[in-house]
């Protein structure tokens, strides 16, 4: 089996990409992509899986695969050393994902606690909850089999889902004989960018909330965000008080975001977080300083992702180049393992007509 290190990541095209995104995922992926330790970087627009809880919508997925792409190439995913391509042109994870479903259990299924709290999420009855959301785990599987992706970059939210996909690769493996790569995860090394929450301190962001800032937004709707909708310490209600850091949200974005450069730049009263979070747990600095400080922090990392993202707006053409010689590249990759695993079950009949003999030989023994 293949002993390259490659990775597979990807995200649902349901909206424009957020700073959760940036800081949970995105980043870590260009620094991957950049550090020369991977032979293979895949990263896959996961339509199918968008697909399986908005089925009378599928306008929304269409029309957001550009989006996220934009995000992808204006944070410094490069094309050329990472492949970008759509999960619904890929065939493969299809069949595969139909022979995975047969080494997994209804009741294994409803087990896995992350598909638990996102039909919790979504509001999904028992009687109304779609099967390919319920198999959402088998699918990903497939994903990550499909590229022979031995590292998965995932948040701790993830860990069962990739623990599900580990039992169906050492069962098939067990079954059909080594065929599969068994994958790992990769977590965030620094605790502050494994989850950032949406800016009224909801444990997510989320469109239907409203507590997003989007990769793409303006210097201006950054601003009203901060200003107006951020979650700091409600006890906090005079200048001279003394705040909590924990659980404000306006320091959760700079224990993510900022440097001390930073400091330097907008803030040179103190010379680190640290230091700032010290006189603000004492009494005597406001919010408001805290706000402006973090929109300095927001707008300079914002700022040339924007530009950038522009530039790639006006050459459409180009990115639709990207997704298509990425998801061809990918169709090769995938089709590859699906033959191997065909191979291995013993259901690859017409490769060649090897098994016109074993017939032959199998009616001779019968007495037919």
């Amino acid at each position: 089996m293949n002993e390259k290190n490659i990775i597979l990541t990807g995200d649902r095209p349901t909206g424009r990409l957020h700073l959760g995104h940036y800081v949970g995922s995105l980043k870590r992926r260009v620094e991957l992509q950049n550090s020369g330790k991977f032979d293979e970087i895949n990263i896959l627009i996961a339509d199918d899986q968008a697909l399986t809880d908005n089925a009378d919508d599928p306008g929304k997925i269409r029309d957001n695969i550009v989006n996220v792409v934009l995000d992808y190439l204006s944070v410094g995913i490069d094309p050329a050393k990472t492949t970008i391509c759509v999960q619904s042109a890929l065939p493969a994870l299809h069949a595969l994902t139909f022979y995975y479903m047969n080494l997994v259990t209804t009741a294994r299924l409803s087990r896995n606690p992350t598909i638990k709290a996102e039909i919790q999420m979504r509001g999904f009855s028992e009687e109304g909850l779609p099967a390919g959301f319920f198999t959402y785990p088998v699918s990903q599987t497939a994903d990550i089999t499909a590229f022979d992706a031995n590292v998965v970059p995932v948040g701790e939210d993830q860990l069962p889902m990739l623990e599900q996909a580990r039992e169906i690769v050492e069962k098939f493996n067990k079954i059909y004989g080594e065929t599969l790569v068994l994958p790992k995860a990769m977590i965030p090394e620094n605790e502050f960018q494994r989850r950032l929450p949406g800016v009224d301190g909801k444990a997510k962001m989320s469109k239907s909330l409203g507590n997003c800032i989007y990769l793409s937004d303006t210097s201006a709707a950054v601003k009203k965000q901060v200003n107006g909708k951020m979650y700091t310490d409600p006890l906090h209600l005079q200048i001279s008080d003394p705040g909590h850091t924990e659980g404000n949200v306006v320091f959760t974005y700079l224990d993510a975001l900022c440097t001390d450069e930073h400091f330097a730049e907008y803030l040179p009263e103190y010379a680190n977080l640290e230091e700032m979070k010290a006189h603000y747990r004492k009494g005597g600095l406001g919010d408001g300083v805290c706000k402006k400080f973090l929109i300095n922090v927001l707008e300079e990392t914002l700022s040339p992702i924007r530009a950038e993202r522009e530039k790639w707006a006006n050459d459409i053409g180009s990115v639709y180049d990207i997704i298509s010689s990425g998801t061809a590249k990918a169709v090769e990759t995938t089709n590859k393992t699906l033959e191997r695993v065909r191979k291995a079950m013993r259901i690859d009949y017409f490769v060649d007509r090897s098994i016109v003999k074993e017939w032959e030989n199998l009616l001779k023994k019968s007495g037919q």
